[in-house]
């Protein structure tokens, strides 16, 4: 199996050079970028497999890099901010980071988020990221973004409260993607969101009965134990 290659852009040096060695002893092949020109530079000329990505850096900054690379590749990347800012934390998901980490940090913490994303794109299949579209069409339903209504195959209406909204358009956006319930609260609740608040988890029970889910063997939106739900189906899109 080939050494999962590792690249961490950041422009402190002590800490690149100090991850960059702990990451090593833990097995994995690490390249070291100081801004996103050097990062780009590496990901034209080698394969990488994970991007622990600074957000204040010089030139563009994390967010920015983090959606332009999105825009043509699906690699995962952990945010590192050291503003403690949640505005910046809920956008660096929305730009499609798919984990955070507030500096100052436990690099044992760090590697065992690394571990975790990696294990999450192992076990979900490749999808292209999404685009701006009024309808969203998955297994045999639909949603029409501008009215917010779902509906059946057959036309007929069934009413979403906007919570469930929020939730399903997320799922959506996100498909076969596992997302943790913090990510799902982040994404559907910004500031208001409580790291402890498990309401997710009654949110997604609702809306499995709004699109006929067993909640017992889930085919939709299914539960990853321990990592947090997935929409297991392809959305496809109209303008």
């Amino acid at each position: 199996m080939p050494e999962t290659h590792l690249l961490v852009v950041d422009d402190d040096t002590e800490l690149r050079n100090l991850l960059g060695d702990y990451l090593r002893k833990n097995g994995y092949r690490v390249s070291l970028a100081a801004n996103g020109l050097e990062m780009q530079s590496f990901l034209a000329e080698q394969a990488i497999d994970l991007i622990v990505l600074d957000l204040m850096l010089p030139g563009d900054d994390g967010l920015v890099l983090c959606r332009n690379l999105r825009a043509h590749s699906n690699i995962p990347v952990i945010m590192l901010t050291a503003r403690g800012d949640e505005t910046d934390r809920i956008v660096g998901l929305e730009m499609g980071a798919d984990d955070y980490m507030p500096k100052p940090f436990n690099p044992r913490e760090l590697l065992a988020r690394i571990k975790s994303v990696l294990r999450r794109v192992q076990a979900s299949p490749d999808t292209p990221e999404p685009i701006n579209s009024r309808h969203l069409y998955f297994a045999h339903w639909q949603l029409d973004t501008v009215s917010r209504n779902l509906l059946t195959k057959d036309g007929l209406v069934v009413a979403l409260s906007g919570a469930e909204y929020r939730l399903l358009k997320v799922f959506l956006d996100h498909a076969n993607r596992i997302l943790s319930r913090e990510q799902l609260l982040d994404l559907t609740l910004g500031k208001e969101a409580d790291p402890f608040d498990r309401s997710i988890d009654v949110q997604i029970s609702r809306l499995r009965q709004r699109l006929g889910d067993n909640a017992k063997e889930p085919v939709i939106i299914k539960t990853v134990r321990s990592e947090g739900y997935i929409l297991s189906t392809e959305v496809g899109m109209q303008p």
